[in-house]
């Protein structure tokens, strides 16, 4: 068994960045040029700044962002693919590999030495950590495949700390609008991990679609969380971002 930790993912940007379309796509929206003038005009940082400032973010869904991801557990995966607007490829857990698939784990520090006192079905009591439940579902999955039983089912008890990599693929305005959410403090801290990870890929691949991008604060330039908003979050929140634009429109 290999156990990984919380944080120690591996995020990996494969394809995305270098030339920029969305200025393309801006243009191609305004100009009365041809299409074949447009596409060879020169680069405009300029524009695609606006582009993003003012929050016209149709025209950055024609730059797409290819990720590898490995090191993060099925935990993380369910979170993941809840983002509707993206693409997954994630490696099977369900083929049959005759006892040669490694039972890779991914958890948070203090899971693992934590011990409870658990009870056998003949009421013996048993006091087991975490590593070692670990590792009884792993012998339990061993014996199972060695037992002839397919992995497809097995994996039915394998834990949601069972590690998980995938190809991810998402367009600049749906990574936009991910970071927002899962850049937050109150995203898990495993997702989260993840997320910043791919940010700072984007921020150095296309840095000017990727400029302001972060949690939703840094976004809006206040925290929409309200009551929900996390405790080391300091950020105003938006009924107080309101108050002061009421304020400002009333001395108006």
């Amino acid at each position: 068994m290999n156990i990984g930790r919380v944080g120690d993912g591996n995020v990996v940007l494969i394809a995305g960045g270098g030339r920029v379309y969305t200025d393309v796509a801006a243009r191609f929206t305004r100009t009365e040029k041809g299409l074949s003038e447009i596409i060879a005009s020169p680069y405009n940082a300029a524009l695609v700044r606006s582009i993003v400032d003012k929050g016209h973010l149709a025209a950055t869904e024609f730059d797409y962002f290819l990720f590898g991801v490995e090191g993060y557990s099925r935990v993380t995966e369910v979170q993941l693919v809840r983002k509707r607007m993206a693409n997954y490829l994630i490696k099977s857990g369900r083929v049959d590999k005759h006892g040669k698939r490694s039972f890779d784990v991914v958890v948070p520090d203090g899971i693992l030495a934590y011990s409870a006192e658990c009870m056998l079905e003949d009421g013996t009591p048993i006091r087991l950590s975490g590593e070692a439940l670990l590792r009884l579902t792993e012998q339990w999955y061993d014996a199972g495949v060695e037992a002839g039983l397919p992995e497809e089912d097995l994996r039915y008890l394998k834990p949601q700390a069972t590690e998980f990599k995938a190809l991810v693929g998402m367009n600049a305005h749906a990574l936009l609008d991910w970071f927002r959410i899962r850049c937050c403090r109150n995203a898990q801290a495993e997702i989260r991990d993840m997320a910043w990870k791919m940010l700072r890929l984007c921020k150095e691949a296309a840095p000017d679609l990727f400029r302001d991008a972060g949690p939703s604060c840094a976004a809006l330039g206040y925290c929409p969380e309200n009551d929900f908003q996390n405790p080391d979050c300091h950020v105003i929140r938006k009924a107080q971002a309101l108050e002061l634009l009421r304020a400002a429109r009333t001395e108006g």
